[in-house]
């Protein structure tokens, strides 16, 4: 292994969050970056520690399958709720979303609390302001959505056939995944 790749592996193990290709140029100087942190994925395949790409952004995590390990020692997270569930589902697939938009996809009224448990788990942001009438906040996913949830994207979220076919919809999600996948149909509609 080569100094650089020596470098690039030190970098990322002692940083504390996931790290672009410009801010690892910073720390070791311009390179084969890419090449590099390929190279060092490969290295780190079948070890009790994987380097990931997580929306554009670089990090070790520890292997799937040893995952249960760690368990024991971290506090298990609380669950969210179905509506917390739902509205976090409805601000992936369609970010940026008001919550009037939000309310409108899933029928009901958002308690306050929603949103907020939602941005407390770093998973949803405030993404500006619409610039229509009353000048709405807007929600998006963040990166720490994205790494939790193992997702490269927003381009890797589920379709509904695939959570069809994983048995993770029952009819009322099924009608609310419809809604959603036609609600984003219609503003690509207008998007032409």
């Amino acid at each position: 292994m080569d100094e650089y790749m020596r470098a690039l592996e030190a970098t990322l193990f002692a940083s504390a969050s996931p790290l672009t290709i410009d801010e690892l140029v910073e720390h070791v100087g311009e390179g084969e970056v890419e090449i590099a942190l390929g190279q060092l994925a490969q290295h780190y395949e079948g070890r009790g520690i994987d380097l990931v790409e997580r929306g554009g952004r670089w990090h070790f995590q520890t292997a799937p399958d040893l995952a249960h390990l760690l368990r024991r020692t971290r506090e298990e997270p609380r669950r969210l709720s179905r509506a917390a569930t739902e509205t976090l589902a409805i601000i992936a697939y369609h970010e940026p979303v008001s919550r009037a938009e939000i309310e409108a996809i899933r029928g009901v009224q958002i308690s306050k609390g929603t949103l907020d448990v939602l941005m407390d788990a770093g998973w949803v942001r405030p993404a500006g302001r619409r610039e229509s009438p009353g000048r709405p906040l807007l929600y998006a996913t963040t990166q720490e959505f994205l790494t939790h949830f193992g997702l490269g994207s927003r381009r890797d979220l589920p379709g509904i056939d695939d959570l069809k076919a994983a048995g993770l919809l029952d009819p009322l999600d099924e009608s609310v995944m419809e809604s959603l996948g036609q609600l984003q149909l219609e503003s690509e509609d207008e998007g032409d």
